[in-house]
């Protein structure tokens, strides 16, 4: 047993031996701030439940149910207890495997067999029987720091994971928010339309008459029921539009579509909430998705260390304590005590080249993570100046939107009044009514826009997550 305390030993002094290089962050460029905002300054984190600053209780609960049942984020949070059951067993090979593996053995032996000392046929039969409980004990010495480099990756790929999971469910919970106000503003066109249709019906009621009574031509009724069933068809379109939106929102919040229902709430003006966008160097720890592209670079470069431990020998130690008997009844005293220990190394000599390639193939998946992960960097750098140039457009477009519908309907105000009087065709009543439908929608669309982009510009900061780490 003195020689396991020297392996033992040996282990404990060599286990700051480990081959491989060890994890530098690669060199990024990182611009001193964003192009598309006014001041670049740091700036607080996100409020974890960031959709708490649009004030929505529906929205607050919808995504509270996301977060519940959505079976995306399910599937993410099992990978993470899966890459952290797998890191748990990379870590178990730092200890040594005992097993315990007792047998029984009878074995009657020929009677025609050779005597090993006579050379002559014994005659006699003989029947033997062995009891054997041993305990079984198997290590491997881990000199170079294969096992430790191992665990380095397996741990780094369960970070990864639990990073990935974050960034599934804050891509839900954007989604949730997208979906919700994109059915909001189906709603509020859907009011605009509605009223148009009314207006539009009774037009063509009352041109009904005036043709009867021979006080306009028919092909003024004909232009005006012409652009009453187009609306009507374009109504139906969007209630068509909002039962589609509808359907994957509920696919977001883990639900039936046929059981699932949102209430009818028109999108009116809103102010989406001021979010600073901070520094571009702020996001490297706090979006989850660069984080997690981080992570495997470590784990690859972690298993640099492992293919470059397979050039140097493996020390092992083998060894067993137990108790042997013919007899049952005498397997427990001392004097059939049995013992065994038989220390290893396994040198590589010729393999073909396998373990270079190994080495090649290791390296080359390191430089593929760290392209990855620089142009998931970049990806974030890009999805910010997106969303603040969206939001400053359309916070200028929306301006711009209410003034042409203030002045759409001043314009079908004055085209309305012409056309009793004479001084107009009812063609200019049409295109008056068409420009003013057209604004309407656009500044309901671009409200909703801002939102999302709003939204856009919450998820590319990391929407209220941070690395701890």
């Amino acid at each position: 047993m003195a020689a396991v305390a020297v392996l033992l030993m040996s282990s404990v002094v060599l286990a700051g031996c480990m081959v491989g290089p060890h994890y530098v962050r690669p060199p990024l460029d990182t611009p001193a701030g964003f192009r598309s905002q006014a001041t670049n300054e740091e700036a607080p984190l996100i409020a974890p439940e960031w959709w708490r600053l649009y004030q929505e209780p529906e929205l607050d609960q919808l995504i509270a149910t996301a977060n519940a049942s959505n079976q995306t984020v399910k599937q993410a949070v099992a990978a993470v207890d899966q890459a952290r059951a797998l890191a748990r067993i990379a870590r178990s090979y730092l200890a040594p495997t005992i097993v315990a593996n007792p047998t029984f053995t009878r074995e009657q032996t020929s009677a025609n067999r050779r005597s090993i000392i006579t050379g002559q046929p014994v005659g006699v039969s003989a029947t033997f029987n062995d009891w054997l409980v041993p305990v079984d004990l198997t290590y491997e010495l881990d000199v170079w720091g294969r096992v430790r480099r191992g665990l380095e990756s397996a741990r780094a790929q369960a970070v990864a994971s639990a990073d990935d999971e974050a960034m599934v469910r804050l891509t839900v919970q954007t989604d949730v928010a997208q979906y919700y106000y994109a059915i909001r503003l189906l709603d509020s066109q859907a009011e605009i339309l509605t009223q148009t249709v009314a207006s539009y019906r009774e037009q063509v009621r009352i041109l009904s008459v005036q043709v009867k009574t021979g006080l306009t031509s028919p092909i003024v009724l004909s232009q005006a029921d012409a652009l009453l069933q187009s609306t009507v068809a374009q109504q139906r379109d969007v209630a068509r539009a909002r039962a589609d939106q509808e359907h994957a929102l509920a696919i977001l919040c883990g639900q039936a579509a046929p059981s699932f229902d949102v209430a009818v709430n028109p999108l009116r003006e809103v102010s989406p909430p001021e979010v600073p966008s901070g520094l571009p160097a702020m996001l490297l720890t706090r979006r989850p998705d660069v984080a997690a592209a981080e992570q495997a670079v470590v784990a690859a470069n972690a298993q640099i260390g492992v293919a470059m431990a397979s050039f140097y020998p493996t020390f092992s130690l083998s060894s067993f304590v137990g108790f042997e008997s013919a007899n049952i009844s005498t397997l427990g005293n001392w004097q059939s005590r049995v013992a065994s220990i038989i220390p290893g190394v396994m040198v590589p000599i010729f393999e073909g080249g396998r373990l270079k390639a190994n080495l090649a193939a290791t390296r080359a998946q390191y430089r593929q993570t760290v392209a990855t992960y620089i142009n998931q960097v970049l990806i974030a750098y890009a999805d910010v100046e997106d969303a603040l140039t969206d939001l400053h457009a359309y916070n200028d477009e929306i301006g711009n939107l209410r003034s042409a519908v203030t002045a759409s309907q001043e314009y079908l105000r004055l085209a309305q009044v012409q056309f009793k009087i004479g001084l107009v065709d009812y063609l200019t009543v049409i295109d008056a009514e068409r420009t003013l439908l057209i604004n309407q929608l656009a500044l309901a669309q671009n409200v909703n826009l801002q939102v999302g982009a709003s939204i856009h510009l919450i998820k590319a900061l990391g929407g209220g997550w941070e690395d701890r780490r």
